[in-house]
């Protein structure tokens, strides 16, 4: 299962060094804006701190952990919208991408230039917010354009629900308010889909601050981005992008003296792939052995079948029963003959809701 999240940002904010970071690519990080033309792809590792104890219990000869995958899109200028920058292009990178990231500058640097001269994180965060709007009530208008006088005309209720939609749509938008904020049914988001509105998406706001502010965990800047996220209930993550590109070049280890150091628990990137994972709904099911153990991604709510064709299709479509364990259990209990004679194995049909943390065996043929 392929979920993009996209970096996005103005230029010099810091993207750029922290996509690196991400990935230990070494792209181009240039202290001027447009460093990044095409967007940078890039797979990461999910931490999943079970997988430790799976591989020590079933000591396998692979273990794969589960991925996900950020895309680095070049900084956005005021007037992307209308083509200023390289805007089009930037806003058609977005519109792939299933969650942003906006990484928002808050420290002060004088040999980095602010496009915008000064640094002012609600300033920054509004001119992206705008562009973002005006790129979306560009297709809400098109859209109106299109079928309004059929919607006045046509006896199809269908069509008459989607120009009444597209009108509410348009009001909020020109009053500044993202689609993400309206408190739309799943009916009126399944007739906006196909349109793939930016304002819509998931968003997660990273504070990048300097390396004595991240000891000090926030500054007045951060207060301020924390603020503005609450309209959009968004999380906030403070990450030092000088130090997490420090950090991506140490062991595993090394990275958590380094971090001991510092007083943190958690690097600011590994908070933001945890974060981005559940923005997208995204849980984790395992499937174990001696010859693999390997964390898989699925959405919440989907059934055992969906999740065995993950796997391969011929699982969900020969699909007969899923046998089941949690990791709560087999780790209380220790091993799988302890979890079956405690009775906590189960066997589960095509009705079942999986839940993060299960460990299956699926029964299936084709």
């Amino acid at each position: 299962m392929s979920l993009t999240a996209g970096i996005v940002g103005l230029p010099n904010v810091g993207k750029s060094t922290l996509f690196n970071a991400i990935t230990k690519k070494n792209i181009l990080a240039a202290n001027y804006p447009f460093a990044t033309i095409d967007p940078n792809v890039g797979i990461v590792t999910v931490p999943d701190k079970r997988l430790d104890f799976l591989n020590e219990l079933y000591k396998p000869a692979s273990l794969v952990p589960t991925t996900f995958e950020f895309t680095d899109i070049a900084g956005l200028v005021k007037g992307a919208s209308t083509g200023e920058g390289l805007g089009n292009k930037f806003l058609s990178h977005i519109r792939e991408v299933d969650a942003i990231v906006e990484v928002v500058r808050c420290f002060e640097d004088k040999n980095i230039i602010h496009v915008e001269n000064t640094v002012d994180p609600i300033r920054d965060m509004e001119i992206i917010e705008v562009e973002l709007i005006l790129a979306d009530l560009e297709i809400i208008d098109n859209r109106i354009n299109k079928i309004g006088k059929k919607a006045m005309l046509s006896q199809d209720k269908e069509v008459k629900k989607e120009a009444e939609l597209l009108t509410r749509l348009k009001s909020a938008l020109e009053a500044n308010q993202t689609i993400r904020s309206l408190d739309l049914e799943e009916e009126e988001l399944k007739m906006i889909k196909a349109f793939n509105l930016l304002t819509l998406k998931p968003i997660i706001y990273m504070a990048n601050v300097s390396e004595d502010d991240l000891l000090e965990g926030t500054n007045a800047y951060v207060e301020q981005v924390k603020e503005y996220a609450k309209k959009s209930h968004a999380e906030v993550i403070v990450v030092c992008a000088k130090i997490e590109s420090e950090l991506s070049g140490l062991s595993e280890e090394e990275k958590k003296e380094f971090l001991a150091e510092l007083g943190v628990l958690e690097s600011g990137l590994d908070q933001l792939i945890k974060a981005t994972y559940s923005l997208l709904g995204l849980e984790t099911f395992f499937t174990a052995g001696s010859d693999e153990v390997r964390a898989w991604t699925f959405k919440t709510g989907m059934k055992a079948p969906q999740c065995a064709g993950i796997i391969h299709t011929d699982f969900e479509k020969g699909f007969i029963k899923a046998e089941i364990m949690s990791y709560e259990d087999l780790e209380a209990c220790g091993t799988e003959k302890a979890v079956k004679e405690a009775g906590k194995m189960r066997l589960e049909g095509k009705e079942y809701l999986m839940k993060d943390g299960d460990i299956c065996y699926f029964r299936f043929n084709v």
